[in-house]
């Protein structure tokens, strides 16, 4: 470990601290906000982002975001819940560039000889977590850390080029992670194309034969029927009481359910229960039935348990498997689910309305022809689910013992 030197990161960064833009500025169109809520596990979910107008933005752009900016979580809960966690980490992906950020947040600069990639590793490392858990404080439901805490955590910090070496071989990992996660997100398009094509506009192999007529669906292919989502989706409720578990098992909660994506790629191992849950099928829906115009609607890549505030769907028959599926996830879909949803703090879908959903459906022999699209894609996904997982998990169990020096990197 030639010249690795105890250091105190106060010494190799600048801070800026976010800004509390008000509510009232917020807009659909215009200069994007990031807030804490929008964090993912490593990134941002740029989906969810509110906007305020350009003219009032212009004021604020010292609080610009760049990619690969790092950004802390300075305000949120203790690490009981990890949806919002305190010291949380993110890098800025590019399609945030350009956003601001907002309030209970900082982004953490490299000022001198510390490399920008190094310098995120470091901030997500065990040993920064537990260092930012020891110094927050705060109330039970709540907690803070200072920017004077960040800038006194103290580490022994290699030369800039074995930190350039070591950010290098955990990038490598977080490429092949984002270059899945991209695989991922081009099969989500597919199957949502086809299913708007073949089922919204009704453009399906050899429709130019087939005329048009006239329902309460309004106009549909000959031949079709207009049925009930319940018809042929089910709500399976498999009641699982708190209980302590014979064997650890695949947890779900609504936290790891994404925004606007059918790839459930988090989860946790439960071995107690603490309330009442719900079983789960590979390959069934999980519809997040509070606040459903978050839109997290997953598909199952294992057996499971999940939140019992969540809605576990499976199709009737396996024709219908895919045009489920593409219905559920649909933004209509999700539409109709939140207009319909009860409460004003926290509003729930009810399946018993959902139900009612009306549904165009097709011949057993078109169901089954967009079926074998569809199926091999989720198929695909839930692969690329898996190896993401690995690579995460290769990259975590590497990241400690680079930043320890106990990888040779063979450093002069």
């Amino acid at each position: 470990m030639t010249a690795w030197t105890q250091t105190r990161l106060g010494d190799l960064i600048e801070t800026q601290k976010g800004f509390a833009f008000k509510s009232g500025w917020y807009t659909d169109i215009g200069r994007p906000i990031v807030k804490v809520s929008n964090f993912t596990d490593d990134s941002v979910d740029s989906s969810g982002l509110v906007c305020i107008p350009e003219e009032i933005a212009s004021a604020y752009l010292k609080y610009k975001l760049k990619a690969d900016d790092v950004v802390i979580q300075t305000v949120g809960s203790w690490p009981t819940n990890p949806a919002s966690v305190v010291g949380k980490c993110v890098l800025i992906p590019s399609a945030v560039a350009g956003a601001l950020l907002n309030q209970n947040a900082v982004k953490i600069s490299p000022a001198k000889n510390i490399d920008a990639k190094f310098l995120y590793y470091l901030l997500r490392s065990d040993d920064f977590k537990s260092y930012i858990i020891s110094t927050a404080q705060g109330a039970a439901s709540q907690a803070a850390i200072t920017l004077e805490a960040i800038r006194a955590f103290e580490y022994m910090i290699p030369p800039l080029s074995v930190q350039q070496r070591i950010a290098g071989i955990l990038s490598a990992y977080d490429e092949m992670i984002e270059n899945n996660q991209r695989r991922i997100r081009i099969l989500e398009e597919m199957a949502r194309s086809l299913y708007r094509e073949w089922f919204v506009h009704f453009r399906y192999p050899g429709h130019e034969s087939v005329p048009l007529v006239d329902s309460s669906f309004g106009q549909i292919p000959q031949g079709w029927e207009v049925k009930k989502l319940g018809d042929i989706a089910e709500d399976m409720r498999r009641n699982i009481p708190k209980v302590k578990l014979d064997q650890p098992q695949s947890y779900v909660g609504l936290e790891h359910i994404p925004r606007r994506s059918l790839a459930l790629d988090s989860w946790e191992t439960a071995s107690e229960l603490g309330s009442n849950k719900l079983a789960f099928k590979k390959g069934e829906v999980l519809f997040g039935k509070i606040r459903p115009y978050f839109h997290k609607v997953s598909i199952a890549p294992f057996d499971g348990l999940c939140s019992a505030d969540t809605i576990v769907i499976r199709s009737r028959q396996p024709e219908h498997y895919a045009i489920v599926v593409g219905c559920v996830s649909s933004d209509e879909f999700v539409a109709h689910a939140t207009a319909t949803s009860n409460g004003s703090k926290m509003p729930r879908a009810n399946w018993s309305v959902l139900e009612e959903y009306p549904v165009a459906i097709p011949s057993l022999a078109i169901a089954r022809q967009f079926s074998a699209v569809v199926k091999p894609a989720i198929q695909q996904m839930q692969t690329l689910i898996f190896q993401t997982a690995n690579l995460r998990r290769t990259r975590d169990l590497l990241l400690p013992r680079l930043l320890s020096g106990q990888v040779n990197l063979g450093e002069n």
